[in-house]
């Protein structure tokens, strides 16, 4: 992998509802991703991961904070140049039904993006590339002339990661691409993905809420949980050692198949709904949840601190400024 394409700084995104209520979608994340590699974002639906994508896309104006693609900050560029831009930065979307116009066929709906940034010389070129790509996503060229309601939603989202590579982009945000699909479907789609990620020297920002597919996929791996990043390490130490409870919660639902360690393990279950990000908890977002929420959680909110070089958890029980605090200030946040 080589040096960071994006960089994420201190990103906020909020929605104004009504004169005195703030939806705060998006508060306070920062994370580097790094050329060739997949940066895996999970966390439960209405955790601000997908608001984090489109943000990112200028999809949505940012609230505050920066997104710098190849040291350039997206969102104070002007519009002609965040239209050369984005040539480099597409997205996959969830829905691959929705996000297909179903009056217009498959060759129209690749080719749209080419015609806008002018690519190729004529219609002969690019029908030519509209071949290419249905082959390089497991179709074949007799499906251009077909409409988006012919299609299962398996092809119906090869069909959108055709259109995503017809600008032959650099980096890819999908966005849970797999979790309107049948079981089966799905890990076809993550195994195409890998596949069109070493051929072409591809960076995904992947969002799922499905920890046991973004594991297979993913290099590294952030837990967001109401608008803030929780934990963020690689792959492999966050599924093996999860620090944040809410991170442990996650995992301990995630089926194992092995019928002998499945009997015996033991379940972490959060008491309570989701908090609404209309009116979240004071202090640590999570404490409402969490079964080791100790009183200094209730009012002061936990930093994202690096325990360890590359592993960052935001979790008074791994703060080691807490620990510099005077013994009346703060009980024991051992577990």
């Amino acid at each position: 992998m080589g040096n960071e394409l994006l960089k994420v700084k201190n990103l906020k995104k909020y929605f104004k509802i009504s004169k005195k209520q703030t939806l705060k979608a998006v508060d306070d994340i920062s994370f580097n991703i790094r050329k060739g590699e997949t940066f895996g974002v999970v966390g439960e639906s209405g955790c601000g991961k997908s608001t984090a994508g489109r943000t990112i896309l200028t999809l949505y104006d940012k609230t505050d904070g920066q997104v710098l693609y190849d040291d350039i900050d997206v969102h104070s560029i002007p519009e002609q140049e965040r239209f050369k831009l984005f040539r480099n930065m597409q997205m996959i979307f969830q829905d691959p039904y929705a996000s297909l116009n179903p009056r217009s066929t498959v060759k129209e709906i690749i080719s749209e993006p080419m015609e806008i940034h002018g690519l190729y010389k004529g219609e002969k070129e690019r029908l030519h590339r509209v071949y290419q790509l249905l082959e390089e996503v497991g179709l074949n060229k007799e499906h251009a002339t077909r409409y988006p309601h012919e299609f299962s939603g398996g092809q119906r989202q090869r069909i959108g990661i055709a259109r995503a590579l017809a600008l032959e982009p650099e980096f890819i945000i999908c966005d849970e691409p797999i979790s309107a699909l049948d079981v089966s479907v799905q890990a076809q789609i993550i195994n195409l993905l890998s596949k069109l990620q070493k051929e072409k020297d591809l960076t995904y920002l992947f969002i799922a809420h499905d920890l046991s597919m973004v594991r297979h996929i993913s290099d590294r791996i952030a837990v967001m949980y109401l608008g803030h990043i929780v934990e963020l390490t690689n792959s492999k130490t966050l599924y093996d050692e999860p620090l944040h409870p809410y991170t442990n919660a996650l995992l301990s639902a995630v089926p194992i198949p092995d019928p002998k360690i499945e009997k015996t393990r033991t379940r972490v279950l959060l008491e309570g709904d989701l908090p609404s990000p209309l009116d979240p908890p004071s202090g640590c977002v999570f404490r409402t949840r969490c079964p080791l929420a100790q009183d200094i959680c209730a009012h002061q909110k936990p930093k994202l601190v690096e325990v360890e070089e590359g592993r960052h958890v935001a979790c008074h029980l791994y703060d080691p400024d807490i620990y510099e605090m005077d013994a009346n200030d703060v009980t024991t946040l051992s577990p």
